[in-house]
């Protein structure tokens, strides 16, 4: 890796607002070839990260109606990598109506929804479909649609110049490279993820990728997202998790600074074993945390079925609507009783004595229209 060269600036000019501009784009060198691991201290991390995600993916495997947790994690993702484009819903959000949710705020709310419609369909398609330029744009379709990004071509990739930082071309911090380069570095990108001739460990290529993609910048907006969002897929396509409950985003966010340095420090010293050791950092941090979020949730499940079991007649019903809220953990009476197939005053009831019992709290202050919410459950993917 130390004969790595990230690229060049090449030297241009376009024409922006019926003005000519000359500037310099960073043209990434192709990534589809081998990467030899000289630096002898990824070895033990990159054995690290590989060991907990597979403790993390059998952990997973082994809870019982995994599926009512993945919506949590999937939120969690979604969440913490919108923040880091400057969305401001968080997890409490998340779980509201659109009607319940303060009109200044609903543009961030809907980007994080679409995150977690993406990401939900990309899962799916990925039983058809790998990890692919046409995956990518069919999930980047999905991300901007109907949001503030979607005058910018969502689904294709871009045909003009973008630029990272600065109100205008000239005061880029990062000008990604012309369009016309596109799809060159894009095959590049597909083949070297594909590419099972040469020896590249799995987490390295996509800690490789990752980099790539983020210097390509291959849409107008939402290559953030897309890029983190990819994460997830690949491990997915590639065995190491059968469900979606890494939530890296979460690392990246609160290390964001550094994040953004370390792919910095990629394109002007050529220094890619640091991003390596970063991005594998990410990867046992957040997988120590879910898994440590999976024992918590285990026990607050075994405390909560122990309160349920006392409602006598109304614990079966109990059960149900607990199983729900391990998925949509913030409901009103309504939703419950169409949940349970039962009547709006037996919901109700029902509600009362989970608030009786603090599984569940009223958040919303109201006498009509009131809101509960599962908080102690809420609060371990706030943590």
């Amino acid at each position: 890796m130390k004969q790595y060269k990230a690229g060049r600036y090449i030297s241009t000019e376009s024409v922006f607002m019926n003005k000519s501009v000359a500037y310099r784009y960073f043209l990434p060198s192709h990534i589809n070839r081998e990467f030899k691991l000289e630096n002898t201290k990824i070895i033990p991390i990159l054995e690290e990260a590989v060991r907990l995600l597979g403790e993390l993916n059998a952990y997973g495997s082994l809870i019982p109606d995994i599926n009512f947790f993945i919506q949590m994690h999937i939120a969690s993702e979604a969440v913490s990598s919108s923040k880091i484009e400057g969305t401001k819903t968080n997890m409490d959000d998340i779980f509201l109506k659109k009607e319940d949710i303060a009109p200044e705020k609903r543009n961030d709310w809907q980007e994080v929804k679409n995150y977690i419609s993406a990401l939900n369909q990309a899962i799916k398609d990925l039983k058809e479909l790998p990890v692919s330029e046409r995956l990518i744009k069919q999930t980047h379709k999905i991300l901007l649609s109907g949001v503030r990004g979607k005058h910018k071509k969502p689904g294709e990739i871009r045909n003009s110049q973008n630029w990272i930082g600065g109100a205008s071309i000239n005061s880029a911090h990062f000008i990604p490279p012309h369009h016309s380069h596109l799809p060159n570095l894009i095959s590049d990108w597909e083949k070297f993820w594909h590419n099972k001739a040469i020896n590249v460990p799995v987490l390295i290529k996509i800690a490789v990728g990752h980099y790539q993609f983020e210097t390509i910048h291959p849409f107008l907006d939402g290559n953030g997202r897309v890029g983190r969002l990819l994460i997830t897929l690949q491990l997915i396509e590639r065995g190491f998790l059968q469900h979606p409950v890494l939530y890296i985003s979460n690392f990246f966010e609160t290390h964001r600074q550094q994040y953004y340095e370390s792919l910095d420090r990629v394109r002007q010293t050529n220094d890619l074993e640091q991003w390596i050791l970063f991005f594998l950092d990410g990867v046992i941090n957040t997988s120590k945390q879910a898994k440590k979020t999976f024992k918590d949730i285990l026990k607050l499940r075994e405390i909560l079925e122990g309160k349920i079991l006392t409602l006598g007649r109304r614990s079966k019903a109990g059960k149900q609507l607990l199983i729900y809220l391990f998925s949509q953990p913030i409901i009103n009476v309504k939703t419950a009783s169409r949940v349970l197939g039962v009547r709006y005053a037996s919901a109700n009831k029902l509600i009362q004595q989970f608030a009786h019992l603090n599984i569940l709290k009223e958040k919303t202050g109201f006498s009509r229209n009131r809101l509960f919410v599962m908080s102690d459950y809420l609060g371990l993917f706030k943590s």
